[in-house]
C-alpha cells in the first residue's frame, strides 16, 4: 500500500516564470456555442438585450442569427478551459488583466477555437508577470477575438536577480 498525499494529486510539475518562453502555446478545446450556451451566459449575465435571444430582432439588424455576447465570447479563452494554469500550478499567482477586441460575430452554432500563446515575460525580484496573447477562431478560419491576458507568476529561484 502506498501513501496517498492530496498535495502530489496534480495533472504535471509546475512551471515557474523561468521554465516559461515566449512563443509557447496552449490550446483551449474548441466549443461550439450552442442555444443553450446563450441562454445559460443570458441568465449568468443578466443581459437581457434582444441581440442576444430574438432572432427577428437580429435579423432586422443584418445579423443571420442570434448574437453571442461580447462576454461569452471571451470566457472562452479563459485560462482555467484548458492546460495553461494546471502547467503553472501552484507558481500561478494571480490572473492580473485581460483585454478584448471583437473581430467578427459569433452566432449561434459556431464553433471557437481559443489559444493562449506567451508573447511577454516581465521579471520582477520574486515573481514575474506572463503576457498572453489570447485569439478565438470560429470554424471558418475568422478570427473571431483578439486580445491579451496577464498573470503574475513565482520564479522557482527568487534570490537571483532580475
Amino acid at each position: 500500500m502506498t501513501d496517498f498525499d492530496p498535495a502530489n494529486h496534480r495533472m504535471c510539475e509546475p512551471s515557474y516564470f523561468e521554465d516559461l518562453e515566449i512563443g509557447q502555446t496552449f490550446y483551449i478545446n474548441s466549443r461550439t456555442q450552442t442555444d443553450a450556451l446563450f441562454s445559460a451566459f443570458q441568465l449568468a449575465s443578466g443581459d437581457n438585450h434582444p441581440i442576444h435571444y430574438d432572432v427577428e430582432y437580429c435579423k432586422r439588424q443584418g445579423h443571420k442569427g442570434l448574437l453571442a455576447h461580447g462576454l461569452q465570447v471571451l470566457s472562452q479563452a479563459a485560462p482555467g478551459a484548458g492546460i495553461f494554469p494546471h502547467v503553472l500550478g501552484e507558481a500561478m499567482v494571480g490572473f492580473l488583466e485581460v483585454n478584448a477586441k471583437f473581430k467578427a460575430p459569433v452566432y449561434a452554432g459556431d464553433t471557437l477555437y481559443p489559444q493562449l500563446e506567451i508573447t511577454e515575460l516581465k521579471p520582477g525580484r520574486t515573481t514575474g508577470v506572463v503576457v498572453v496573447r489570447a485569439t478565438i477562431h470560429n470554424q471558418d478560419s475568422v478570427l473571431v477575438m483578439d486580445g491579451w491576458q496577464s498573470f503574475l507568476v513565482k520564479k522557482r529561484h527568487p534570490e537571483e536577480k532580475a
